[in-house]
Order: C-alpha cells, then structure tokens, then sequence
C-alpha cells in the first residue's frame, strides 16, 4: 500500500536532519584537526640558527661572537707577537750591561718598555753593593738574550676594567764574563704585559723555574 506523499516527507525529514548534522560534524573536526596540525607544523617553535647556536650567533659564554659564529679571540696573533716582543726585549735589556754602564741611562729605555710604576722602578736595576763593586773591579760583562716559550693566561678583566694581559713564560739566557772567566746563566720568568693605550707593557715578572744556572764555559784561562 503506497503512503501518501505527506506522510513520505515526514518520514524523509529525520533523515535530511541526521545528515545535515553529519555534514556539520564532519566540518568541525576538520578544521580543529587543521588547528592543531598547524601548531605542530614549526610556525610556532623556536626557529634554530646556522650551528645550532642563539640568535646571536655564539654560544652562550662565549664572548662576543665574529662573523661566522665563532667567538672572537681576547687577543689576536698580531697583537700576541707585539706583546712577545716587549717581554722579549724588555728580559734582554735587564740581563745584558757592562761594568761602565751607568743607572740612569741603562734604565730610562727599560723603563719605556714597563708600567712605570713603582714596583717596576724597583725591579729595573742594575746589580747594587758588592756584586756591583766586584763587577767593576773585574770588569765583568753580561749579555741577555730572551725567547717567549708559551703564553700562560691571556686575560680581559671586563668587571674592573683593567684591560688585557698576557702573561707568558720566558726563557731567558744569560752569559757572564768577570776577570777572564765566563759562565751561562738560564732562567725561566713568567712575564706579565698589560695594554695601555694599545701599547704593551711589562707589569711584572716572577721566576718561574730554574735551569742550567751556573752552567758554564772557561774561557780565557
């Protein structure tokens, strides 16, 4: 027995219902689901840098950072050798005189090489009292030369603002001659070089080790 065409519309409306809501189901999931797809996609995530290293381009602590993403040195090998070569000078000129070497004028262009100050002034001097009176008396001689073995601490006090510093460990040579007779001395110093203005000068020496002190050849026998 057929329906009349009322009662099929009844019949047929649930379903147009039921499909509509499917429909808008369906679109509800796929937007959230897209959402989320999005939040997982990378546009929300710290994006990482060349090295994996911080937007700044250098590892935290490391100072500031040169073109590349590495850390700049404190103190270049230009800089480095200039630095070298005033400990070098400087522990060759204290350990190189004669006995008609006169104070004033040995120490002036040592101390042009140092900090200037006090303790420098003490320690740039030729030998004093007897030493000094036997040295005339046998009109002795002693010639330096000095060769930077290897650097010890290089260092940029930010905090206090006292600059940089190198302090190396210098091998220095001595020959003495006195009374016809001559000997090598060897010593080790760590030297300290602060920057002044761009320029290195010698702050302070200590001995670090000793060598083949007393080490000699007779000469003049």
């Amino acid at each position: 027995m057929e329906l009349p065409a009322e009662n099929k519309r009844t019949a047929l409306l649930p379903l147009v219902v039921l499909g509509a809501l499917l429909v808008i189901v369906l679109t509800v999931f796929t937007v959230f689901d897209g959402d989320d797809g999005d939040g997982d996609g990378g546009d929300t995530r710290p994006v990482a840098t060349a090295g994996g290293k911080n937007g700044g381009g250098a590892e935290p602590g490391s100072g500031t950072a040169a073109a590349g993403g590495a850390a700049s040195p404190i103190v270049d090998a230009a800089e480095a050798a200039e630095a070298h070569a005033v400990m070098a000078k400087y522990m060759t000129g204290i350990t190189t005189y004669d006995h008609t070497s006169k104070p004033a004028a040995w120490s002036v262009p040592l101390l042009a090489l140092t900090t200037g100050d006090s303790r420098m002034k003490q320690a740039t001097v030729l030998p004093s009292g007897k030493e000094w009176a036997a040295c005339q008396a046998e009109e002795c001689s002693s010639k330096g030369a000095a060769v930077v073995v290897r650097d010890a601490v290089i260092a940029d006090d930010l905090v206090r603002d006292s600059g940089r510093t190198i302090s190396s460990l210098v091998k220095v040579t001595a020959t003495h001659v006195s009374g016809g007779k001559s000997s090598t001395e060897e010593n080790e110093w760590l030297v300290t070089v602060k920057e002044d203005g761009g320029q290195w000068e010698v702050s302070g020496f200590d001995v670090f080790g000793l060598g083949d002190i007393g080490s000699s050849e007779d000469s003049g026998e």
